[in-house]
């Protein structure tokens, strides 16, 4: 049996879905369920018990589970501290950074990092919040910067480490720019651009729900894109308005106001793999859970999904 074909039967036992399965590890949905079926064959039993709306763990499955994480986990190590002793002073560190996260949040990781060893490399990876969370369960990267709330297997730790302060971006001629602060009653009608639910479902969930809580009727606009692509458009349509951080009223023809009276926040989290023997990672635990929760300053960066 194959590592591959271990790292395939994990991603279908916990998404308990071939064609999600599939998607995560980037392969044909059929592949995946042949190298399955050729674990079955090599242990004598089922290990899913496959249906209409997905699959279950059978007995044997679940076990197999279990062991093949460790597995998994014990090549990963292998590879890294092999390494380590191989070529001294080219050991890295690959931390999955969350597009548009405040600039200084995956410099202070790194400096912890350095701080803990010196002469490592920090590889750094971005992404959406889906995407993190991916490379995360692939273990392609050892640390992610992920924003809040996100879905994360059972055999995550997730940290909050920074919190955001996001107001409304708009058009200079939009009505609603006159004032220094927007009444989240006063919204009314504006057409509200968002990224794609799919980008970042939790996030975008979580955004609504904010502004609603505060009293804003939201009218969710039928265009969805890219926060880049948010801020060329809205100066050019004045009845509509999007969220971001401060930092986005540096872009020509827009400004950026804060939610009154209480603001509109979303939360940076670390995550790493619970059961990690990265002695790295053991020794950044503590700071990570207490010494990085810092509100970040206005200026500091934009939240594209």
């Amino acid at each position: 049996m194959e590592l591959r074909q271990l790292r395939y039967f994990v991603a279908v036992a916990e998404e308990l879905h071939f064609r999600r399965a599939a998607e995560r590890l980037f392969i044909s949905t059929p592949t995946l369920s042949q190298q399955v079926r050729a674990i079955e064959r090599e242990v004598g039993g089922p290990l899913l018990i496959r249906g209409n709306h997905g699959v279950e763990l059978t007995a044997a499955g679940e076990v197999l589970l279990k062991t093949a994480r460790t597995v998994l986990e014990a090549a990963e190590i292998a590879v890294r501290e092999t390494r380590a002793v191989a070529q001294p002073g080219n050991v890295v560190f690959r931390l999955g950074v969350v597009n548009g996260a405040p600039s200084w949040l995956p410099g202070r990781i790194e400096a912890l990092v350095k701080a803990r060893q010196p002469g490592i490399r920090v590889a750094l990876t971005t992404g959406t919040s889906g995407d993190q969370a991916r490379l995360l369960d692939r273990g392609d990267v050892d640390l992610a910067v992920l924003r809040l709330p996100v879905g994360l297997a059972d055999h995550f730790t997730c940290t909050p480490v920074a919190d955001e302060e996001l107001g409304i971006v708009m058009s200079r001629k939009n009505p609603l720019a006159a004032a220094v602060s927007v009444e989240a009653a006063c919204i009314g009608e504006q057409e509200l651009i968002m990224f794609a639910r799919d980008a970042a479902p939790e996030v975008h969930d979580s955004v609504l729900a904010q502004l609603r809580e505060r009293g804003a009727s939201v009218v969710l606009s039928d265009s969805a894109m890219s926060h880049a692509q948010m801020l060329q458009l809205l100066p050019l349509r004045p009845q509509s308005i999007g969220v971001g951080s401060s930092r986005t009223a540096s872009v020509p023809g827009l400004v950026w106001r804060p939610l009154h009276p209480r603001p509109l926040v979303i939360t940076y989290a670390a995550a790493w793999r619970t059961a990690t023997r990265n002695p790295l990672l053991h020794t950044m635990a503590d700071a990570l859970s207490g010494g990085l929760r810092l509100t970040s300053e206005r200026s500091e960066g934009c939240p594209p999904v």
